[in-house]
């Protein structure tokens, strides 16, 4: 049994022994996905973009947010004067245009967060390929893009901006 078990323990010893002289040839990187979509400047053009193209209609929610908040306060100044049924019209009045602003907004909010994830994912891919080749450049094994905690040593998202900056633009 002593035999056994001082078997066991040099084959543990040898395994980690190996697993320490692979290691050292085992390259691993990490790329930071939301430094990307902050500072690469295909994610600044993709911003830019989607402000240009709902710049109108966000307008548009903001004037006719104004619109609705004048009426009501002149409604409630005007709410003690005015007669009963002409003061439920008009709070009747309001409440439908609120509800129809309300509807407005999140038809806005959904179609920009659908818009803005199109682009992201666009941007993603653009940066997969990057991260692709810069491993196939430099020899890396593994590269992640999630982790708890990373080594700063191992971090090539400067090196992914630096190269999705230098492609041109898709």
């Amino acid at each position: 049994m002593k035999n056994f078990s001082r078997q066991c323990w040099l084959g543990l010893a040898l395994s980690l022994f190996m697993f320490s002289a692979n290691a050292q040839a085992f390259r691993i990187g990490y790329v930071n996905t939301d430094r990307i979509f902050k500072e690469a400047n295909a994610a600044k053009a993709a911003q830019a973009k989607l402000e240009r193209e709902f710049a109108k209609r966000q307008k548009d929610l903001v004037d006719q947010g104004n619109t609705i908040k004048a009426a009501s306060d002149q409604l409630e100044r005007e709410g003690p004067t005015l007669p009963n049924s002409q003061l439920i019209a008009r709070q009747q009045q309001l409440q439908d245009q609120d509800r129809d602003f309300q509807r407005k907004r999140r038809e806005f909010q959904e179609d920009l967060n659908s818009r803005k994830n199109e682009e992201l994912q666009q941007l993603l891919d653009r940066a997969n390929q990057v991260v692709k080749q810069i491993a196939v450049t430099e020899k890396y094994d593994v590269i992640l893009q999630q982790a708890v905690y990373i080594n700063p040593k191992l971090d090539i998202t400067d090196e992914v901006i630096k190269a999705l900056n230098a492609a041109p633009a898709k």
